[in-house]
């Protein structure tokens, strides 16, 4: 998604949140952080300024927010999670019926997760631990761990930066770990450092040399 897509999705976001008659379940604030207790079931949760946490064992639908953090409890179940200033943590075994979206922050999603959608960021770092991905990963400027026995189905994009974005520092780290598998392609339109472990398998790289390593972790950087 382009950021003037992600902005018209903000700007009809802040409308629902203002003017929506919203059903019984669905939660909604401009100002303010929503809390969804562990156990209890949700519609939508949306929010302007303000963070959201997702308790154990809970359910929710879509969980939005435009300047905060999104963090998802274990075993909970979602559809999609969306932020623009913020990151986006989920504990072990979420069921995610949706994809995974933060302009300005990371995402991590611990073991047993399973995410049918893909997992997008621009500037932030991406983190999958033995998580099943149905989708694939795109970003421009963050590192990336498929991490162990992790699955991606959709590959890894680097997409190349446009107008006046600012590169960070080094070039991005991308870890592809034991076990792991990508199965769709790796494009990267930037400079990447890619390490990939003799046990993952990958489909076809482009703009990048895969680095072989053994060890439970890449060579010291």
């Amino acid at each position: 998604m382009t950021r003037t897509q992600l902005s018209a999705c903000l700007s009809v976001l802040i409308a629902l949140s203002s003017t929506a008659a919203l059903a019984d379940d669905d939660v909604s604030k401009v100002n303010g952080s929503i809390t969804v207790e562990a156990g209890q079931r949700r519609g939508d949760v949306e929010t302007v300024n303000g963070s959201i946490r997702v308790g154990d064992n809970a359910a929710v639908q879509d969980a939005q927010t435009v300047n905060g953090s999104i963090n998802v409890g274990n075993g909970a179940q979602t559809g999609r999670l969306e932020t623009v200033n913020g990151s986006i943590r989920a504990g072990t075994k979420l069921t995610a019926s949706d994809g995974i979206e933060t302009v300005n922050g990371g995402v991590f999603v611990d073991r047993g997760g399973r995410v049918r959608g893909d997992v997008e960021t621009v500037n932030g770092s991406i983190g999958l631990v033995a998580t099943e991905l149905a989708g694939g990963i795109e970003t421009v400027n963050g590192d990336v761990t498929v991490g162990v026995d992790s699955h991606v189905t959709g590959g890894i994009k680097y997409t190349k930066p446009t107008g006046n974005f600012t590169f960070q520092k080094r070039d991005p780290i991308v870890i592809v770990g034991p076990n792991a598998r990508v199965d769709g392609p790796l494009v990267f339109e930037r400079p990447v450092k890619l390490y990939v472990h003799a046990s993952a398998k990958t489909g076809a790289i482009r703009g990048a040399t895969a680095i072989a390593f053994s060890s439970a972790t890449p060579p010291a950087q």
